[in-house]
């Protein structure tokens, strides 16, 4: 025999259907996977090759990067800006912190003036530690 229940309009659900949040998190956990490649790329840079000593680790909050690519557009830590906003933002990080030091990542093919103007600007400002990045010998 068939059991009926006795339910009418005013009788409210209890349970929660979780299937649209499940679709949520699908959709968001998706959005960010697409996403987060393209925020942590730079400029399309070559570097030249060179040999030499491996660095002593730096602070990671001493360093800020910038990049110069071939057109001479410059980024400062993957965005891209102007040269003199760039020497601005410099010049603040340097009185806030006298151990900045400057990762210049210039393309083999970008011209000498930009990365002159970069460090004409910043020795400007009173910044004077610069490092030059280069591909690693193992990379060749």
């Amino acid at each position: 025999m068939r059991r009926f229940t006795k339910r009418t309009a005013l009788v409210t659900l209890s349970e929660i259907n979780i299937t649209p949040l499940l679709d949520l998190a699908f959709v968001l956990l998706i959005i960010f996977v697409i996403t987060t490649p393209l925020l942590e790329k730079g400029l399309e840079l070559r570097l030249p090759t060179a040999t030499g000593q491996a660095e002593k680790k730096l602070d990671q909050r001493d360093i800020r990067t910038v990049e110069i690519d071939p057109r001479g557009v410059y980024a400062l830590n993957r965005r891209p800006m102007r040269l003199d906003q760039i020497v601005a933002q410099l010049a603040q990080d340097f009185r806030y912190n006298p151990n900045l030091v400057i990762y210049v990542r210039a393309d083999e093919n970008s011209r000498m003036k930009d990365f002159v103007a970069l460090v004409d600007g910043c020795t400007r400002a009173g910044i004077s530690r610069y490092s030059i990045r280069t591909l690693p010998p193992q990379q060749r």
